[in-house]
């Protein structure tokens, strides 16, 4: 049996109809940058993360850099994150010219650590960056609490979670900005890049309806240096037919987390994905387990590959280990948990098509390799 990390057939086969539509009616327009699709997925998307208003961009990545841009983040300037994330949550920092500043991970969520964040705000420090990593959200009460005694903008990195839910409100829409991402892998992805950026305040959905456009607003008229950060109306045509879905996708994600969690459970080397207090809904864009001595987490890797099984590490290097930044003098051993994690954890298939049979054959050929492992 073979059994991908991610398989987009099943899901394309079942809406191909509908999809099919809304690209004919792009063709037949031509109007293929912004325009009256991107326009339709901006307000509904907004209504489904609970925001007040929504700014199409080209990629989660490019959603990250507008917000900083947004605010005026630059060189001088330093923003705090996790090291446990994708590159490009501190690689916008980087190409503001700030300069980011780590703080470790909760163990149990793999999101930042909140009781770590203060003790690193400087007069320095512009904003923090939390990321709800896997489809769980981070412990937003308190980094609220800590950007507000010091006057720090926070930018929700959303990019792996549209849709959780931290205490009851939806991610996104909690911080000043949130930032998502519609990579074809995300829990709603398009036909290539695309993302998006959340807010609730009318100055700064103004600002970055403009920071879009190169800054332009009237026509060649530039007030602000921006960037071409546009949505292609394709993207919106496409996500406009997959958002009716996500519900009903998400639901199926959490029910295979739910299994996982019941064929694996009693395997003592297995540590099983942690659900915190504060989430009232978490979306499963990854299944995360960790890989304890005394089994080898790389031999159950390779292991899981030659039996025909998609699988992945998100993140095997930590970014203050990566080497662009070895200039922000950081060393093995700063940050113990992101580390720990990075050497320990593996995803396994989590997307909506799933069969039951699949699912047991991952788990019990984790299962056995786990066993094996042991040195």
């Amino acid at each position: 049996m073979q059994v991908p990390m991610l398989d987009l057939k099943p899901q394309y086969e079942k809406i191909k109809d509908d999809i099919q539509r809304e690209i004919a009616e792009l063709c037949a327009s031509q109007m293929f940058i912004l325009g009256p699709k991107v326009e339709a997925f901006e307000q509904q998307a907004a209504a489904y993360c609970g925001a007040r208003f929504a700014c199409a961009v080209s990629s989660g990545s490019d959603a990250l850099l507008m917000a900083l841009m947004v605010e005026g983040i630059g060189p001088g300037d330093e923003v705090i994150t996790s090291p446990y994330t994708f590159f490009a949550t501190a690689g916008a920092i980087s190409r503001t010219g700030a300069t980011p500043v780590f703080a470790d991970i909760d163990p149990a969520y793999y999101t930042l650590n909140p009781a770590l964040v203060e003790a690193l705000v400087t007069p320095k420090t512009k904003a923090i960056i939390p990321v709800h990593l896997y489809g769980q959200p981070a412990d937003m009460d308190p980094i609220l609490d800590i950007a507000r005694k010091h006057g720090l903008i926070v930018i929700e990195d959303a990019a792996q979670a549209i849709g959780a839910e931290y205490k009851n409100r939806r991610i996104g829409a909690i911080g000043d900005y949130g930032c998502l991402s519609f990579f074809p892998s995300k829990n709603l992805g398009g036909f290539g890049d695309a993302g998006m950026v959340l807010c609730n305040c009318p100055e700064r959905a103004e600002k970055l309806a403009i920071f879009r456009n190169h800054g332009m607003m009237p026509k060649y008229h530039h007030r602000f240096i921006g960037g071409n950060f546009r949505m292609d109306a394709l993207q919106a045509a496409v996500l406009n037919v997959k958002l009716k879905h996500l519900d009903g996708w998400t639901a199926r994600r959490q029910q295979n987390a739910n299994d996982y969690n019941a064929l694996l459970a009693g395997v003592p080397e297995l540590v099983l994905p942690a659900v915190a207090a504060w989430t009232t809904r978490h979306v499963r864009n990854q299944y995360v387990v960790r890989v304890q001595a005394p089994a080898s987490r790389q031999a159950v890797w390779d292991g899981l590959k030659e039996a025909g099984i998609g699988c992945d590490v998100y993140y095997p290097i930590p970014l203050h280990r990566q080497p662009c930044y070895t200039s922000l003098g950081y060393r093995q051993g700063d940050f113990p948990e992101s580390e720990r994690a990075a050497a320990e954890t593996i995803a396994i298939p989590i997307y909506p098509e799933l069969t039951t049979e699949q699912k047991a054959f991952v788990a019990q050929t984790l299962a056995s390799l786990v066993k094996g492992s042991r040195s």
